[in-house]
């Protein structure tokens, strides 16, 4: 609608801004053609110029010669008229036969205001008489009986201006009426437009002088359904292959896990046997951790695992999950830290305890993974500004600037397959991410400050009570 709105708003100023320039372009043509007709071929200045340039001699009036050539120029010709005897004293050579010579006063007054025998005349006063200046016949015409009532005149100024409002006022009706079908149209292509991002059908009536602009939106919408439907197929067929095959490897692969505990336990068996069933079942363990690994990575993708938020306390979802894997029996080359400063009140979020544990447990896990030599492992958490911020970091092998930038760029990145012992980032930060995300945090990646590898999750706080409040309030921790 707010396009609407603004297409009305451009139609209405371009509409105004045409009426504006067309009253100007219609004064500057009348103040044009009025400055035209008041130059020095105006009959009245003429009339009485050629009055003035009129002098009595002894011998009779003689006409100036500049005043004779301008008559000329503009084939115009003059005669005077004496007062006493109202006969023509001198006439220019020009004289039509036809004007008389002899006048009475009803003649002059006459002549003064129209014509004499059809030519327009123009008077000016002279010394003991009168000039009249006669033009062709078709040079000029007079308005014989010009009588104007006094109240228009004084009124002119306003009825000027309420022309000028009807005038507007017509444009803009004619423009209004001219334009009403294609406003119509542009309102559902509008809303059709606006509708499509949305991912819902989207239908606009074809019709209108938009019809074929309509044609093309539904075309539009149809295409995109048709794709969406199938990338929900694809995905659907994708999540439920995943489902499947790892609920099918579990059986055999338990199978597999317990022979080959049952071989590794059995003390009448060689050593280097027992020692291969040892490495049976420990792969058999990292092939279970992948599936499942794999199959949480697709419900989170396609929000198909239940998320239980309640109120969570980071600090000891964290300090839990390095407990647990203390109590595991990590190997001594893996010894981690809890730097956490114990004065750090409750970081408190609403959360899935079960699925943070598990992401700090993939950190944890992928710190081991990359640094077979052994590493320190660091768990800190703490509060910074509007968020809590849990960073699990290492002092191992570290990776490259090139990795890193991968890591940060790429959703789902694994490094090179070309040899088993090359260290790969794969389902454990896609899962990391995916948890975070789901509690509406971020996940960074960088360069650990011993020159490791460090990953930092970091929650938005839900409220903006003190962590005093929070702890006064016994907010469960777990």
């Amino acid at each position: 609608m707010k396009d609407i709105t603004k297409l009305i708003r451009r139609f209405l100023g371009i509409l105004l801004l045409s009426t504006i320039l067309v009253i100007i372009l219609n004064l500057l043509i009348l103040a044009v053609i009025s400055s035209s007709q008041m130059g020095n071929s105006r009959p009245w200045t003429t009339a009485k110029e050629t009055a003035e340039a009129l002098q009595k001699t002894e011998t009779g009036y003689v006409l100036s010669a500049n005043m004779v050539d301008k008559l000329n120029r503009e084939n115009a010709w003059a005669i005077y008229i004496d007062n006493d005897t109202l006969e023509v004293k001198w006439h220019t050579e020009n004289l039509p036969d036809t004007v008389p010579l002899q006048y009475t006063i009803s003649d002059i007054a006459s002549l003064t205001r129209g014509y004499i025998d059809g030519y327009p005349a123009f008077t000016g006063e002279s010394e003991n008489g009168l000039v009249v200046v006669g033009y062709p016949k078709d040079q000029y015409w007079k308005h014989m009986y010009p009588s104007w009532d006094y109240e228009l005149i004084k009124n002119a100024p306003y009825t000027v201006l309420i022309v000028v409002g009807v005038n507007a006022f017509l444009i803009f009706l004619i423009y209004m009426i001219a334009n009403t079908k294609l406003l119509k149209s542009v309102k559902p292509i509008t809303k059709g437009i606006e509708a499509l991002p949305s991912g819902e059908p989207v239908y606009v009536k074809e019709k209108g002088l938009l019809s074929g602009l309509a044609a093309k939106i539904n075309q539009t919408s149809d295409i995109l359904q048709r794709q969406k439907r199938n990338l929900q197929r694809k995905e659907t067929a994708r999540a439920n292959w995943i489902s499947g095959v790892s609920h099918d490897i579990r059986t055999p692969l338990s199978m597999v896990m317990g022979y080959a505990g049952q071989i590794e336990d059995n003390e009448s068996l060689p050593e280097s046997e027992r020692k291969k069933a040892q490495i049976i079942r420990q792969q058999s363990i990292k092939m279970k951790n992948l599936i499942n690994d794999l199959n949480l990575a697709s419900k989170l993708e396609y929000n198909m695992q239940p998320i239980d938020p309640k109120p969570v306390n980071l600090v000891a979802v964290a300090r839990q999950s390095v407990v647990d894997f203390i109590n595991l029996g990590m190997e001594e080359k893996y010894p981690i830290k809890w730097n956490t400063d114990e004065a750090l009140p409750a970081c408190v979020i609403n959360g899935d305890k079960e699925l943070l544990r598990r992401a700090i447990g993939n950190l944890i896990t992928n710190a081991q993974a990359h640094n077979p030599d052994g590493c320190t492992i660091s768990v800190c958490a703490r509060k910074s500004g509007t968020e809590y911020k849990i960073i699990i970091e290492d002092n191992g092998i570290g990776v490259t600037d090139k990795k890193l930038e991968k890591l940060r760029t790429t959703p789902h990145y694994m490094m090179s397959d070309s040899g088993t012992a090359e260290p790969r980032h794969g389902l454990g930060l896609l899962i990391v991410g995916q948890i975070v995300s789901a509690h509406k945090g971020t996940v960074s990646f960088d360069h650990g400050k011993q020159g490791g590898f460090a990953v930092t999750m970091a929650f938005p706080i839900i409220n903006k009570e003190s962590d005093e409040l929070r702890q006064q309030r016994n907010i469960t921790l777990f």
